[in-house]
């Protein structure tokens, strides 16, 4: 499977671009929870996975240019990928992400403060090998534990994927306000015909 850098477009310039009322289509792929948080103002938020799984349907209202963002650029990079599949030609990713946003002091949204995705995955995975390691002295085996868990983030490292965070994105806290296909064609669909 052979990869492109995707294009990047970085803060200040999309910044720049906003405040003169030529905003790029801002798509946000980081969880609703995430996206609740903090996000850039005008900006729609369309997760990761809903948008990998309907990337046919939201290709049907996206004719303009498009920017995707995260929390650091990553997942921003798979949307991009899936969204290309499909003959979308006008994509950016927002280099750096919501990180390289708010360093910028670009304008945000700001809601109800919570843990960023990667930070929940470093709670979860070091509390498992601390306990693991912890019990092993009772248990011998549950070393294995620990192993485990090791691999797992090395294998996320290495393929820029990461299961432990597809799965505590599926969790209520992370879930945020309900955030369904037919809500997000809805909003892109009502600001298309504001444009």
């Amino acid at each position: 499977m052979t990869t492109t850098t995707p294009s990047t477009v970085d803060a200040v310039t999309l910044s720049e671009l906003i405040a003169a009322g030529r905003a790029p289509r801002l798509l946000d792929v980081r969880t609703p929870g995430e996206f609740e948080a903090a996000h850039v103002p005008g900006a729609y938020n369309v997760p990761l996975d809903l948008l990998k799984e309907h990337r046919e349907e939201l290709r049907n209202h996206l004719d303009e240019d498009v920017v995707l963002i995260c929390r650091s650029g990553a997942r921003a990079t798979q949307a991009e990928q899936a969204l290309a599949t499909v003959g979308l030609p006008n994509l950016k990713v927002l280099d750096g992400g919501m990180l390289a946003w708010q360093a910028a002091n670009a304008p945000v949204n700001q809601g109800r403060p919570r843990w960023d995705l990667e930070r929940q995955v470093r709670l979860v995975a070091g509390s498992i090998v601390l306990a693991s390691v912890v019990a092993s002295v009772f248990v011998p085996g549950l070393k294995w534990v620990a192993g485990f868990i090791g691999a797992g983030l090395t294998f996320a490292a290495v393929s820029n994927t990461c299961a432990m965070g597809m799965l505590l994105s599926k969790l209520p806290y992370n879930r945020g306000a309900s955030c369904d296909l037919d809500s997000v064609v809805g909003q892109l669909s009502d600001a298309g015909r504001r444009s």
